[in-house]
Parts: C-alpha cells; sequence; structure tokens
C-alpha cells in the first residue's frame, strides 16, 4: 500500500488468516462431527480471498487497497456466520452474493471516481430515480417493495439509494442562481433534491415500509449541509432557522400521523406481550444474554427458528452462537470500513459529500438494526450491510463502498509515480542552488588620516 505503509501481501495474509481461525474455531466449538463438512466452506472462504487478492492488485494500481481488504475480511467472516445458523453447512446463496458485492464494488468505484463524467449524467439519475419509482408502484403488488422474479425477489427501494446519494453530490458542486420563494432564496436544485426526497418519503409511507425512510433523510440531510457548507455560499440565518423549524415540524407530524402500526411499536411493552408484537425483540434479547460473551459455539443457538433471524435480528444470532466480542469485532470492522476513507484527503467537494452521504446510510442501517435488536428503539426490520442475507442489499451495499473508495483512491502507475518523485527532487535542487549564498569580500577600512585644510 502506498499510504499506510503496510505491504500488500501482509495484509492478505491476515486476511486469510482471520478467516483461517474463525473456520478452525468452528471447527473446535461448533457443532460439527467431521471434517469434511468444512471442507467446501474452507476452500470457497480461502480461495476467494486469494483470487480477488490477486485480482484486484493486477487491474487496479490505487493509492489504497485498505477499503478492498476490509470489504473482503468483511464478506468472510459474514459468510461463516450464515453458514452456522442452526447447523453446520455452507451457505451458498449468501455466497454468490458475496461475490456480486465485491464486482459492484469495483462497478461503482469505475462509475463515480470522475465527479465530472457524473455531474454531466445527473439528468439520468432522475430518470433512474422515476423508473424504480414506477417499478415499485407498477409491478410490486398491493402497497409492496418488492418485485418476485420466479424464486427471486428484488428491493428496489434498495436501489434508490445510491441514485439519491449522487443526486445530493451533484447537486452542490457549483452554485446556482437563486429565486426567492416565501423569504428565501434557493437554487433550482435545490428544490428538485427536496421534491424528490419528498416523493421517497411518500412512497414509503404508501408502501407501509417507513423503516428505511430515516436512511434518506439521513443522506438528505446530508446533502443539505454540504449544500450550506458549500466554499462560496453564504450562510443565512433566516434559511438555516427555517430549515430546523420545518425539521422539528416534520418529525412532531410523523410521530402524530404515523401509521397505526408504527404507533404500537413505539408504545408496546415487549414483556407484556411476548407471544404477540414483542416476539421477536424477546427472543432476539434472550439470545443476546444467553450468549454472554463467548456465545454457545457456532451452530448451537435457537434463535435461527424466528423468523428473520439470519436478516431483520442477525446481531442477535451472531451474539448468541459466537458471543458479544464477535459481535464487536464485527461492528469495528463494519465501521472502519465505512470511516477510514473519510481519513485521507478527497478528491473533490463532489466526492465529499458522496462520502459522506455514503457514509450516513450504512451507519443509520446498521444503528436501526442492532438498535432495534436490543430493544433500544422500535423494530424496523432494516438489515445491517454486508451481514444480513439478501441479494439487493449486499449489491448496493458493495456499490455504495465503491463509491467511498473512489471518493478518495485516484489511480496511479508506478511510472508515474517515479517521474514525480523524480520531478520534485530536480525543482528542489533548483531551488536550493538559487538560494545559495555567495561570499562577498568587504573592503578593507583605510588607515590613512585625511588631511585638514586651514
Amino acid at each position: 500500500m502506498y499510504k499506510n505503509h503496510l505491504s500488500y501481501a501482509k495484509c492478505t495474509f491476515v486476511v486469510i488468516m482471520t478467516h483461517a481461525i474463525m473456520i478452525l474455531t468452528a471447527l473446535l466449538r461448533g457443532n460439527c462431527d467431521a471434517l469434511e463438512i468444512l471442507l467446501p466452506l474452507t476452500v470457497a472462504v480461502l480461495g476467494l480471498d486469494i483470487v480477488y487478492a490477486f485480482v484486484c492488485r493486477l487491474f487496479y494500481k490505487q493509492m489504497t487497497y485498505t477499503s478492498d481488504f476490509l470489504l473482503l475480511l468483511l464478506l468472510g467472516l459474514s459468510v461463516i456466520f450464515q453458514s452456522y445458523f442452526g447447523s453446520v453447512g455452507f451457505a451458498t446463496k449468501h455466497y454468490i452474493t458475496c461475490i456480486i458485492a465485491l464486482v459492484m464494488c469495483q462497478i461503482g468505484f469505475l462509475l463515480t471516481r470522475n465527479h465530472a463524467w457524473i455531474q454531466s449524467k445527473k439528468k439520468y439519475l432522475y430518470i433512474i430515480l422515476g423508473i424504480l419509482i414506477l417499478s415499485i408502484l407498477l409491478l410490486t403488488g398491493s402497497r409492496s417493495m418488492w418485485i418476485s422474479i420466479g424464486s427471486f425477489s428484488l428491493q428496489p427501494s434498495e436501489f434508490m439509494k445510491p441514485v439519491f446519494i449522487l443526486l445530493c453530490a451533484t447537486s452542490i458542486r457549483e452554485q446556482h442562481p437563486k429565486q426567492k420563494i416565501l423569504c428565501f432564496y434557493v437554487s433550482r436544485e435545490t428544490i428538485a433534491l427536496t421534491i424528490a426526497f419528498l416523493i421517497i418519503a411518500l412512497l414509503q409511507w404508501w408502501c407501509r415500509d417507513l423503516g428505511s425512510l430515516p436512511t434518506f433523510a439521513a443522506v438528505y440531510a446530508c446533502g443539505m449541509f454540504c449544500r450550506l457548507c458549500y466554499p462560496r455560499a453564504k450562510l443565512s440565518k433566516k434559511s438555516i432557522i427555517g430549515i430546523c423549524v420545518v425539521g422539528v415540524l416534520v418529525v412532531i407530524a410523523a410521530l402524530k400521523f404515523a401509521p397505526g402500526y408504527v404507533q404500537d411499536r413505539l408504545s408496546v411493552d415487549i414483556w407484556n406481550q411476548m407471544e404477540g408484537d414483542g416476539y421477536q425483540q424477546c427472543k432476539a434479547l434472550i439470545a443476546i444474554a444467553e450468549g454472554g460473551l463467548f456465545g454457545k459455539g457456532p451452530g448451537n443457538g435457537t434463535l435461527y427458528q424466528v423468523f428473520a433471524a439470519d436478516t431483520d435480528i442477525v446481531f442477535s444470532t451472531i451474539c448468541e452462537e459466537w458471543g458479544f466480542l464477535v459481535a464487536l469485532l464485527m461492528i469495528a470492522i463494519l465501521m472502519s470500513l465505512m470511516l477510514l476513507p473519510m481519513i485521507n484527503k478527497p478528491r473533490s467537494y463532489f466526492h465529499t459529500t458522496m462520502i459522506l452521504g455514503v457514509v450516513a446510510a450504512m451507519i443509520i442501517q446498521m444503528g436501526l438494526n442492532i438498535f432495534g435488536s436490543c430493544n433500544l428503539i422500535p423494530f424496523t426490520g432494516v438489515t445491517i450491510p454486508f451481514i444480513s442475507a439478501g441479494g439487493s442489499s449486499m449489491m448496493t451495499s458493495g456499490f455504495l463502498i465503491g463509491m467511498l473508495k473512489a471518493g478518495q483512491s485516484p489511480v496511479f502507475r508506478k511510472r508515474e509515480l517515479k517521474q514525480e518523485k523524480v520531478k520534485k527532487f530536480a525543482k528542489k535542487q533548483a531551488d536550493s542552488s538559487n538560494t545559495a549564498k555567495i561570499p562577498i569580500r568587504k573592503p578593507k577600512k583605510s588607515t590613512k588620516r585625511r588631511g585638514v585644510t586651514a
């Protein structure tokens, strides 16, 4: 690697050894009778580590490969977790979706690294968003968010997340002429982005799936914040106060006019309704408590019998079988994957907004899942990126990580790097030679006395 002085081979070795230790732990503590059962899982996970590390190094010369290795590490752990829920086996479908996530990561990187190209395609982003909204209204059936195609199902609302993030990023790339509307000066880009967000919010309400609404709200808030903090923008106290007032009113209205099932979740006492509305959360909390720090052992849990054990309450399932410490390690890796790209300086203000939108979306989504499983907030039913099972979520999350990588990792070649070093060294030598001091002899003072005239 270029930036953090870690060799590519060492990072690959760390990823392989981590997965090998997890598989060995599953063999020693898990519900596994024979070594042959673990053979497909071992070959698949370790083989993917080697192949992806080789392909990524061969075809892409980047400033840093931190995001690639963290993503590879997290996906391998996810395959191991999903393969042991309830019994020992190999989660073939989840493994395929992990490979698709790696491919989508590279696609997202290639499509979003050139901000000028994305800016020129802004109108197509609105067209894609409109097509996704129409597909939900026309193809999902009666107020649903899923499109069923045979044995497969897609969730178009997941694909709306990267499109909306790119819309937020393209809306602040440059200053726009403003118009006065109700004592406020706003641009057409801001109006269009606000209308798009309101349409998404109404769609979520119509389809009775408000769990993803906080994610879109967080992305929209980051976009507006970056718009206010634009380097050449003039901050207006009136605009800031107006936005805050509107935000408070929207929250109050959402709580008051929320659908009945949402209000029931806000006021439910799960321990008094263990067989009703609080069934999943009660089972999730009990599983976390029974798992303790080190877990019951892979494949020895009982939470897999509860609906959505591998998606909506996957955090509790991992805590039960692998322990709370392993679950914390998983969260730490996922947080590092999201936050480390923010350390390096972004390539442009467009990429700054894009990175903030991606991080906000993934953190809100992860927080809703974990806090809902722990009964700290009402149960929302959203997934943890890369850990929960689901093809639509996995593809979208992979594309989002590619956007993170594109924001802070320009492509360089080794020859270009060497030429830049040579030019810098020559310039430094030229500057030092120009500023070198030349010794100058001072004239000696005359000791003769001047004549005095009368």
